[in-house]
């Protein structure tokens, strides 16, 4: 329970970065193979309307650079989260995890854009197989 009462809402840790489209896939494919994550904003499930969230959120960030982020104005925002195996049942994210990802971005340096830290969003829900 909060301090509120209120039982806070169950989240998912993800770092918001805008990704030059040129390089999506392949940011993609190597986060899979790290257990991490990309969630394009603008089809994420959890957005009602992810392409005016998609807009809002590279507005802000770029805007908040006055100047320095105009290169990525038509860049993909972007959540990364962490996969399953990156968790030890409640206990907090461990601090690996997050070099890991910060490690993974800075190969790309020329094609993204983040500030470090990481915020919340609703949980990603990742559709699972069926076994018999």
């Amino acid at each position: 329970m909060t301090v509120s009462g209120v039982e806070r809402r169950p989240h998912e840790n993800v770092a918001t970065v805008l990704v030059d489209p040129a390089v999506l896939r392949d940011l993609e494919m190597h986060l899979m193979s790290l257990d991490l994550r990309l969630w394009p904003v603008a089809t994420a499930p959890i957005c009602a309307d992810g392409p005016r969230r998609a807009f809002q959120i590279r507005r802000r960030m770029v805007e908040s650079r006055r100047g320095s982020w105009d290169d990525a104005a038509d860049w993909t925002p972007v959540w990364i989260s962490f996969g399953e195996s990156w968790y030890d049942g409640a206990e907090p994210l461990p601090w690996s995890a997050h070099r890991v990802l910060w490690q993974t971005l800075e190969r790309y340096a020329d094609h993204v854009r983040y500030r470090l830290g990481l915020g919340g969003v609703p949980r990603l829900d990742v559709p699972r197989e069926r076994t018999a």
